[in-house]
This record gives structure tokens, C-alpha cells and sequence, in this order.
């Protein structure tokens, strides 16, 4: 999925869901057939970003195990991410675009990531500080886990 939109132009911009209820559901795996929620969800994100530096595909209202965010001046999206490593455990207090206040988390300085990208192939990288922190937030999203 070539990203050649400006900043300013978007497909589609969903709304962010707030609803506890909704957002506390596990989220089922993402498939190819889904790949137009990857393309919504970083149409959302580029709307948002002044704010929102990343967000999970049930913040926008789809139970799919996907993820979007910033990291530098990239946007990236991960479909099914996994961690699977990670070193220099921390507590962190984050707030989240979909609920109000701060919350304390355990966190951790770099993290191993699986994931598969837009053209379904799998990837595994290391992110290292806020980059690991908004990765470790989203996936929490798909796990259905409040942050």
C-alpha cells in the first residue's frame, strides 16, 4: 500500500471511539480482506497526529488486531503485532486519545515486534523508546486491555 497522499489529504477519517465497553473487547486477527480499515485507520491517524501518535484499529471502531503510529516522520502500520522480546523494564502514566486521565503501566525501554505489514508479509523489528512505548499501548488495544 504505496503512501502517496499529503499530509493534508486523507481517504477516510473515522471517528475515535471513547466506549469502555467497546473498546475493552479482545480483537480478532487481521486478514488481507481488511487492508481497507489499515488505509482508514492511517487516514485517522494522519488527522490526528498533532494529538494522537498512535492508534489501534478498535479505536476507530474495528475489533482487528491492527496498529498505527508515528515514529520520527514515518507513519507505520503493523497488522497482527506480537511482542516478543523486550529488556529495561519502567513504569510509565500515559494517557490514551480514547480515554480521559492518565493511567501507570509497566513498560519497557526496546521491544521485538512481529507483525505482518500492508502486503501481508511478516516483519520483525526492534523499537527502542517512545516509539516501543506507543506500540506497547496499542497492542494493549488489541488485547483488550484499558491503558
Amino acid at each position: 500500500m504505496p503512501d502517496l497522499l499529503r499530509k493534508d489529504e486523507f481517504r477516510m477519517v473515522c471517528d475515535i471511539i471513547h466506549d469502555p465497553d467497546f473498546l475493552c473487547q479482545k480483537s480478532t486477527e487481521a486478514t488481507e480482506a481488511d487492508l481497507t480499515i489499515a488505509e482508514d485507520l492511517l487516514d485517522t491517524l494522519k488527522a490526528n497526529w498533532d494529538h494522537c501518535p498512535f492508534l489501534a484499529a478498535n479505536m476507530i471502531g474495528k475489533r482487528k488486531r491492527m496498529i498505527a503510529f508515528c515514529n520520527g516522520p514515518l507513519f507505520v502500520v503493523m497488522l497482527n503485532p506480537e511482542i516478543i522480546g523486550h529488556t529495561g523494564e519502567y513504569e510509565s502514566e500515559e494517557e490514551c486519545p480514547s480515554l480521559e486521565g492518565k493511567r501507570k503501566r509497566k513498560r519497557y525501554s526496546s521491544i521485538v515486534v512481529t507483525w505482518q505489514d500492508t502486503e501481508m508479509k511478516q516483519r520483525t523489528g526492534t523499537l527502542d523508546g517512545f516509539a516501543a512505548q506507543l506500540v506497547q499501548h496499542a497492542i494493549d488495544h488489541c488485547n483488550g486491555i484499558l491503558v
